[in-house]
């Protein structure tokens, strides 16, 4: 029943991911329990989608970008899309909005290499960095669902509101989703501001601070 059980969700798995081309290495199988628990790699997963083209935006883009950090991190953030910079350097957060992230971690004592895993909604940089489309969205959410399952954080944080309405299927300000633990498969979330709309919006980042003093207490304590 557990092989059976298990093979139905990992074909179940392969075909929201990619259709009707099932994904199969025979190495896999090896250990069924493995396998069906996750049991390839993030750098195996990437090489698995980083040709992607499932919408318009594969045909404009220099970089695929997939996520970068800790396979094993505790806390997690899902930003929207790539930037201009990302979408050179195959990275998430590298330009202006990068930069203050990485000072913000520094902060709560965290940096992207260790316990951090960072990624966008969608991993192609929309035209004129615009939001990304709802069908976009839905072409490459499979690949977030799954990122998420593999790395199993103790905590998300979305940025933004495009990060934030995407997992949490509701419609309502970011103001309001602020302050809540929301749950996303079973995994506490938190919602915050991007960095991007901080650099736009001084008056933005005492509640970012809040906010991410309390991510530290939650992982200082859980």
């Amino acid at each position: 029943m557990f092989l059976k059980d298990n093979l139905y969700r990992y074909l179940k798995q392969q075909k929201e991911l990619f259709g009707d081309l099932l994904f199969v290495d025979k190495h896999k199988f090896g250990n069924h329990k493995k396998n069906f628990m996750n049991g390839y790699t993030l750098q195996e997963f990437h090489d698995s989608i980083c040709l992607c083209n499932k919408c318009n935006l594969a045909k404009n883009r220099n970089q695929f970008v997939f996520g970068k950090g800790d396979a094993n991190a505790d806390l997690m953030f899902v930003g929207e899309a790539p930037g201009e910079k990302e979408d050179q350097k195959g990275e998430p957060f590298v330009g202006r909005a990068g930069k203050l992230l990485d000072k913000i971690l520094r902060a709560i004592n965290k940096n992207r290499e260790k316990d951090v895993f960072i990624t966008n909604v969608v991993k192609c940089r929309p035209p004129n960095n615009r939001d990304p489309l709802p069908s976009e969205i839905e072409k490459c959410e499979p690949y977030l669902k799954e990122q998420i399952s593999m790395i199993n954080p103790k905590l998300i944080v979305a940025l933004g509101l495009v990060a934030a309405r995407t997992l949490l299927k509701i419609d309502i300000p970011l103001k309001k989703m602020r302050g809540i633990t929301h749950s996303y498969a079973g995994i506490p979330l938190r919602v915050t501001y991007h960095p991007a709309a901080l650099l736009r919006n001084q008056k933005l980042k005492k509640g970012a601070w809040e906010d991410f003093q309390w991510v530290q207490n939650y992982l200082n304590t859980n």
